[in-house]
């Protein structure tokens, strides 16, 4: 049985990364249901903590990041464009999928990250 760490001992990043996984969008559970279990042959984690950014998807064993975007205003573009930056200097590769394309054609999503797996790192 896993003993989760009491919220005390959790970075405020840490604490929000378990609150926005007990409340994904539907886009991130449709992804995640579709990838979870072993399906790709790689863990899968969502909601995860990295540095002061909260990431979508985390797949580790290859350093990959999926984030899922919305209909952003301009602004929130040029943060995603600088978290992007921001994780790739921490040493990860970063899959922008629109949460459109997962919500009308989740095959075509999981074939992206199939494909960003089967790239070398």
């Amino acid at each position: 049985m896993r003993h989760p760490r009491s919220s005390t001992s959790l970075s405020p990043t840490a604490l929000r990364a378990r609150q926005h996984r007990c409340a994904p969008t539907a886009s991130e559970a449709a992804l995640f249901a579709a990838i979870r279990g072993g399906r790709l042959g790689v863990t899968v984690r969502r909601q995860v903590a990295l540095g002061r950014f909260i990431v979508d998807l985390l797949v580790p064993s290859a350093r990959l990041v999926n984030e899922e975007d919305g209909g952003y205003p301009c602004t929130r573009r040029r943060a995603d464009a600088r978290r992007d930056r921001a994780l790739e200097r921490m040493g990860y590769r970063v899959l922008c999928i629109e949460a459109e394309l997962v919500l009308s054609e989740v095959a075509k999503a999981v074939a992206l990250v199939r494909a960003a797996l089967a790239e070398p790192p």
